[in-house]
Parts: structure tokens; C-alpha cells; sequence
């Protein structure tokens, strides 16, 4: 599976824009993170790597909404 890049913008609308697409993770990872370090996001946006099967895959991964971790002694 390969791994996909995404600059995610929250503002005005949320939009998924794929940047790049990997087969090996270690070439994907030091470019998301040189891509991190290259641009100047601040609270509008994010650079995003993700593992799927495709495009579609990802971006509905991306879309999901995640419940929170617990905290610590949470119960």
C-alpha cells in the first residue's frame, strides 16, 4: 500500500490537497517532514502522511472523525 501526503487546510472549508505519493515509508516520512519544515502552515493548515490502499481510501481516512484519547485516570 502506498503512503499519500496531504496538505489539509481547515479554513474557510476543510480541503484535502495530495501532494506527493510513496511506496516506501522512509522516503515518505522525510518528505512530509522536510515539507513541515519548508512551509509556514500556522493554524490554517497541516501536512498530513497517511498509509491506504488509494487516493479515495485516504482522503476518507483523513475525513473521519477520531473520539479523543482518555486522559489518565479517566474512567
Amino acid at each position: 500500500m502506498p503512503y499519500f501526503i496531504y496538505r489539509i487546510t481547515e479554513r474557510p472549508l476543510r480541503q484535502l490537497h495530495l501532494l506527493e505519493q510513496h511506496e516506501i515509508y522512509k522516503e515518505a516520512s522525510a518528505r512530509a517532514k522536510q515539507l513541515r519544515t519548508d512551509e509556514v502552515w500556522g493554524e490554517n493548515g497541516a501536512i498530513k502522511l497517511i498509509h491506504a490502499e488509494s487516493e479515495l481510501h485516504a482522503e476518507d481516512l483523513l475525513n473521519q472523525v477520531r473520539e479523543p484519547a482518555p486522559e489518565l485516570g479517566d474512567d
